[in-house]
């Protein structure tokens, strides 16, 4: 069993606890949002869902392999959100960080674009 960056432990009962049968009896509208480890979720039935519109779309703090390589299925996916391993900030940005989430949702809900969106092609 190894340990994470943030020391929690993963080991081979949680590894792939999510994949192509979790992702069958969620809702075709439900979002994964995998803030934990990358390896709790078999990324290649993530791609699969993702692009067969088995689940809405994935937020993710985490993937494996970490880091994403580039040209990986996932950065084309337009219901597919990466973030730069940050998701665990100190406690006093938690609460910039729901607004933030709160209007990326309501943007995204209305089909405008998200504030503070990664553009990897441009390097920003």
């Amino acid at each position: 069993m190894g340990r994470t960056a943030t020391g929690a432990t993963s080991g081979p009962s949680t590894r792939g606890m999510f994949g192509a049968a979790e992702f069958a009896l969620m809702r075709r509208d439900a979002w994964l949002v995998n803030v934990a480890r990358g390896g709790l979720v078999v990324t290649a039935d993530l791609v699969d869902a993702l692009k067969n519109g088995t689940i809405g779309g994935a937020a993710l703090d985490v993937t494996a392999p970490e880091p994403l390589p580039a040209g990986h299925d996932l950065w084309e996916l337009e219901n597919a959100l990466i973030t730069p391993h940050c998701a665990n900030p100190r406690s006093s940005y938690w609460r910039g960080l729901a607004e933030r989430v709160e209007a990326n949702v309501a943007a995204f809900a209305a089909g405008h674009p998200p504030t503070g969106a990664v553009a990897p092609v441009r390097g920003s």
